[in-house]
């Protein structure tokens, strides 16, 4: 026991002791906007001697700190606008910040964005040089990667056709295998793990798996797939607003992610719902009571608000989806959700979670009335869906990620050969 404690010691040791290839100390980025245009140098000092800038200034990046270790498959990861692909052009000594410093140790291979440096006009082959000449490496270093870039992106009869001529699958393969082919010891990708077709995706998941193995290789990876962050990354950063507001590790990012993108959706949007109270329309909403993100043994609560003030019976109706798997998860009826209480009031509901797997989900509602004439077909009178619609997760490291059904509650017996 004494060893085995004294293994585990000696391995976070030597976790510790890697060495750090990327170091973003206090970071800061600021644009410049202009608000309007001086036509000329009277108009530009009259705006000055006014204290008119004739621009504001938006701040992308606030004070950013993080360190990537070598062989990290570090993931960075926030909603658009957040500045994570300014923080990576930043990395890429593209952009150079108004304050800060990073330090970078080792090759790095930037991929921003797919085929960038292309020539339509040069040959695929022309294109892979051209294309390693503006990453930085020399003639003879391509010469060595050319062969594996070739073979990765399947397409060793094309190479001295036109880049023109081919397909935008075999441009993308191209690009992308010679991002993740080139001999660097920092790959920084942004958002370009889906790319190519099943095989091709899948020939790029194995090589993901293959150079997490490796001590030497670094990748920084920028996605809005949590499921990618907790397959590939060891640790994660969340970053809002240009700070970052999550660290550490990958899983309680990723679900930090999940509930900042669930808080965003439920938000109290509606112009049309205020409009449809000026006019006394009938409305309904779905609102989370609970946490927008559960755990396996969590009961999520929810109110359906509404507006109706005819003075008859009505009743809800409610859907629960799967935005994950996709498809109709739960239709309860409206048997149990009649009432006659005419007016603006909100019901509260209770939904236990524990009989599902990981996933993401929406409750839609409809606010309906029986129709003499036809029994059989209910009148809607107002929807909840859309924005007016409820979001929410489940998160729990015990529960699977793949079916629905958590196999605590639905398994299936094995009896035996039969013959």
């Amino acid at each position: 026991m004494a060893e085995v404690a004294m293994t585990e010691k000696t391995q976070e040791k030597t976790v510790d002791e890697r060495p750090v290839v990327l170091k973003v100390d206090h970071v800061a980025k600021m644009f410049r906007l202009p608000t309007e245009q001086a036509t000329g140098l009277k108009m530009a000092f009259l705006n000055w001697t006014k204290g008119i800038k004739g621009y504001a200034e938006q701040h992308v990046l606030r004070d950013i700190n993080f360190e990537v270790q070598q062989g990290d498959f570090f993931g960075i990861v926030g909603r658009n606008g957040s500045g994570k692909s300014t923080l990576l052009k930043i990395i890429s000594q593209i952009y150079t910040p108004e304050q800060g410093s990073v330090t970078v140790k080792g090759k790095l291979v930037p991929f921003i964005e797919l085929g960038v440096g292309f020539n339509p006009e040069l040959t695929g082959r022309e294109n892979v040089y051209l294309n390693g000449a503006l990453l930085g490496f020399t003639r003879t270093e391509i010469d060595a990667m050319y062969d594996d870039i070739v073979e990765f992106a399947e397409l060793e009869d094309f190479m001295d056709q036109k880049l023109k001529n081919y397909s935008s699958g075999m441009q993308v393969r191209l690009a992308f295998s010679v991002a993740i082919k080139a001999q660097g010891d920092i790959l920084v990708l942004d958002e370009v793990l889906a790319v190519g077709d099943e095989a091709f995706q899948r020939k790029c998941d194995n090589f993901f798996a293959e150079i997490k193995k490796d001590p030497t290789k670094t990748v920084i990876l920028v996605t809005h797939s949590m499921d990618a962050v907790k397959k590939y990354c060891n640790k994660a950063i969340l970053i809002k607003d240009g700070e970052i507001v999550a660290s550490g590790d990958k899983n309680n990012v990723a679900d930090r992610y999940t509930l900042e993108n669930i808080k965003a959706e439920n938000k109290e949007p509606k112009t049309e719902e205020q409009s449809a109270k000026k006019n006394n329309e009938p409305w309904i909403k779905v609102l989370p009571v609970s946490e927008p993100v559960c755990g396996k043994d969590d009961i999520f609560e929810f109110d359906i608000e509404y507006s109706f003030n005819d003075d008859v019976d009505f009743y809800f109706t409610m859907t629960l989806l799967d935005t994950k798997r996709g498809g109709l998860t739960f239709d309860p009826g409206p048997k149990l959700y009649r009432f006659h209480n005419p007016g603006h009031h909100k019901v509260r509901f209770a939904l236990p979670v524990n009989i599902f797997n990981n996933g993401d989900f929406q409750i839609v509602a409809s606010l309906r009335i029986d129709d003499p004439a036809d029994p059989k077909k209910p009148k809607a009178i107002a929807f909840a869906n859309g924005e007016d619609s409820c979001t929410f997760a489940i998160r729990d490291t015990r529960n699977g990620d793949y079916a629905l059904l958590n196999n605590d509650i639905l398994s299936i017996k094995c009896e035996g050969i039969v013959n």
